[in-house]
């Protein structure tokens, strides 16, 4: 373990933290306002990568590509809620995992029928590729910052929506309480299609900005997913700063238990039962984590008020 490698690990953990932040903030809204379990979230997340590629290539520019691939995105998760998911508001939660969990397979084969199975990428835009030194030894990828401070600055943006504004009181009560916002004379179904625009623009901003640096394929979603619901689980269901502070610690965790358990197993162990060991252990780390805080503080480390 060298500090070079803990400074490039740490910076890697907050990106993906990033990428978790932004679809768990959709996912968390979606289930506290609505209590709505939608398991089709993470393809989402896999649209906004597969649009981000089709509208790049066909523009040359990422820029004018990303904002087709947002709108495309918004207008398939919009026709997704109309079609699909308003149908099964009134149903139980068994009834949503089980069709939205059909609705994974479907579109997961549906994008095969329509990109192919084999692996997709985005090139990284001109304007920002190369590397930042951070110390003597040290480079890191100019547009991983970029992803960083993007992320950063739709988490402002979103605080900013769901703390100072009309539309963000709404979410905040009818995440507390959705009854009672609905008996006040809210048109629920409105502030519904307003959660899933936000949640699915999220999503897909996630995937369209991973694209440029993970494979695009299909069925990539479906590990975000995973870890986006332990996300909302550490941070506390219906939440943003839950959310955000939730995605931070399992990006931390995941990227530091995989790049460093091996080393500080062997500390105890021989080398073999650390490998061992240690690939194990970094898989399950994100879970202990969770366990902890159910165990500790079961609504979340930091829960939306009427969750309390």
């Amino acid at each position: 373990m060298t500090t070079s490698l803990l400074i490039v690990q740490i910076l890697n953990g907050l990106q993906l933290g990033i990428l978790l932040f932004l679809v768990a903030a959709g996912l968390t809204l979606v289930f506290g306002v609505m209590d709505f379990i939608n398991l089709a979230h993470g393809v989402q997340y896999m649209l906004g990568a597969y649009l981000a590629v089709t509208f790049v290539g066909l523009t040359g520019s990422f820029g004018l590509g990303l904002a087709l691939a947002l709108a495309a995105a918004l207008v398939i998760g919009l026709a997704l809620e109309f079609l699909v998911f308003r149908h099964l508001y009134e149903r139980d939660h068994l009834d949503q995992v089980l069709a939205t969990f059909g609705l994974i397979l479907l579109l997961n084969q549906g994008v095969k029928i329509v990109w192919g199975a084999a692996p997709l990428s985005v090139p990284v835009p001109a304007f920002l590729s190369g590397s930042v030194q951070l110390m003597d030894g040290i480079l890191y990828p100019v547009y991983r910052f970029a992803l960083i401070g993007a992320g950063l600055g739709v988490g402002g943006l979103l605080w900013f929506i769901v703390e100072k504004t009309r539309t963000g009181m709404l979410l905040r009560a009818g995440a507390s309480n959705a009854a009672m916002v609905s008996a006040l004379g809210v048109d629920i179904r409105q502030l519904f299609m307003i959660v899933f625009a936000f949640g699915t623009m999220l999503a897909g901003f996630a995937g369209a900005m991973a694209a440029p640096i993970l494979s695009v394929e299909p069925g990539m979603g479906d590990t975000v997913l995973i870890l986006a619901f332990v996300v909302i689980v550490v941070g506390g269901i219906g939440s943003i700063r839950g959310a955000f502070v939730g995605a931070l610690i399992v990006g931390l965790v995941d990227t530091l238990g995989r790049s460093f358990m091996n080393d500080l197993l062997r500390l105890f162990m021989s080398a073999p039962s650390a490998r061992a060991t240690g690939a194990a252990l970094s898989s399950m780390l994100i879970y202990l984590v969770m366990a902890i805080v159910l165990f500790v503080r079961p609504e979340g480390l930091l829960p939306s008020k009427g969750r309390t």
